[in-house]
């Protein structure tokens, strides 16, 4: 039997365990990143689905004031038309004499 003490191999084998523990190492170290890469992720998701909604709350109360303002504006312009109105007919009225 060969003495395995004279063998070849043997610093091939622990040269390939040996980078097969900073492989491992290596991997583990990358999955933790992307663990705390996914957890980031969902923060911001999160973060994002907020901005979201307060967003469309904004939206929903400029829409709402826009159209209280565009109402008042239409109720202005209504008025100053009546007034316009009503003083050339009372304006024409009282030339004809009545």
């Amino acid at each position: 039997m060969p003495d395995c003490n004279d063998c070849v191999l043997i610093p091939r084998v622990e040269a390939l365990e040996e980078a097969n523990k900073q492989h491992s190492k290596t991997h583990q170290g990358m999955y933790d990143r992307l663990r705390a890469l996914e957890t980031e992720n969902a923060v911001q998701n999160a973060h994002w689905k907020n901005v979201d909604s307060k967003l469309d709350e904004l939206t929903a109360m400029v829409r709402d004031l826009t159209g209280k303002a565009g109402r008042r504006w239409d109720k202005a312009i209504e008025t100053i038309l009546v007034a316009v109105v009503t003083g050339v007919v009372c304006f024409l009225l009282g030339r004809v004499g009545l």
